[in-house]
């Protein structure tokens, strides 16, 4: 039996990988999608997505996710939960081994994604989407006159606590050091900002919640003092870890881990394309990954034209 080559497989159905997969269908392209998980990503586990485009009303992640789905396999894309454990360079195409299969295509989009890093702690899974948040721009606006606190130290952590400071009465950023590890005008706004509080030398141990968060246990970690901390949020920065394990060998990477691209989410090697959160300098938003997505599917279907052209 002859081997199906796909014009295209994509690895990852979030936001970029899906909207890659719209496009590449659309265009005709044979497209098969690779997710090992959920259908959407982080994104399916927003509980109210109220920034999107075009969605004036709240709409739930896994909503979205789906419609996205829908959407790509209407124009013919076929979406396959497997675990890729390999990508490799074949000549001109790419051997794709997902569940101890191999499976070829003319080209790839990386769209693995990024997790948040998570403290661990008791209360932390079951609260997020409730109380606990990765993403101040997601979900700031739901913690309209409420106190939070902020999770870090570095630019991350200070830039979301400073957008926090538009909707929160308060933001109290808790380091575990005595110092934030921010770049210096970053801290000078937080120090001159009214509203951010800072608790040094301290890390999060629980989190407390009935229904709905209550308060965080804190501890000292130079005199590992407990004391309890009131608040109504918990907005966790303390980094991300992206998915490319996968590539690591295979394409170029950044000092984070990320996949470099160029503009048209081309990596270093030809006829692999990398969107969304795992390429470098995401803005880790559900519009901009859509963005992404559809970027490197225009750039895919240009290049499986070019090799089609070249065997004429």
């Amino acid at each position: 039996m002859e081997q199906t080559i796909y014009d295209t497989i994509i690895i990852g159905a979030g936001p970029a990988g899906l909207a890659a997969a719209i496009y590449t269908a659309r265009g005709n392209l044979s497209t098969l999608i690779l997710e090992k998980g959920p259908t959407g990503g982080q994104i399916s586990l927003t509980d109210a997505v109220e920034n999107y485009p075009g969605f004036p009303e709240p709409e739930t992640g896994y909503e979205l996710a789906d419609r996205l789905q829908r959407q790509a396999e209407k124009f013919g894309a076929e979406l396959k939960n497997m675990t890729v454990s390999e990508i490799r360079r074949d000549d001109r195409q790419f051997v794709v081994v997902a569940d101890n299969k191999e499976l070829t295509a003319r080209s790839v989009i990386l769209a693995m994604g990024a997790d948040p890093r998570k403290l661990g702690v008791p209360g932390e899974e079951k609260n997020v989407g409730t109380g606990v948040s990765y993403c101040a721009t997601c979900d700031g606006a739901f913690f309209r006159g409420k106190d939070v606190i902020v999770v870090g130290g570095g630019d991350a952590a200070v830039e979301e606590g400073l957008f926090l400071t538009r909707y929160c009465n308060s933001v109290t950023i808790v380091h575990r050091r005595d110092q934030l590890r921010a770049s210096a005008i970053l801290q000078d706004r937080a120090f001159a900002h009214e509203k951010i509080h800072f608790i040094w030398d301290s890390v999060v141990e629980e989190i407390v919640s009935g229904e709905k968060v209550e308060k965080v246990v804190l501890r000292n970690v130079k005199t590992n003092e407990i004391k309890d901390h009131p608040i109504d949020g918990v907005f966790i920065f303390v980094g991300h870890i992206p998915n490319t394990k996968l590539v690591e060998d295979l394409v170029e990477l950044d000092d984070h881990h990320l996949i470099k691209i160029d503009l048209w989410m081309r990596t270093n090697i030809p006829g692999l394309f990398a969107c969304g959160d795992c390429r470098t300098d995401a803005a880790r938003q559900m519009a901009s990954s859509v963005g992404d997505g559809v970027t490197a599917a225009i750039a895919a279907a240009k290049y499986v034209d070019e090799l089609a052209a070249e065997a004429e």
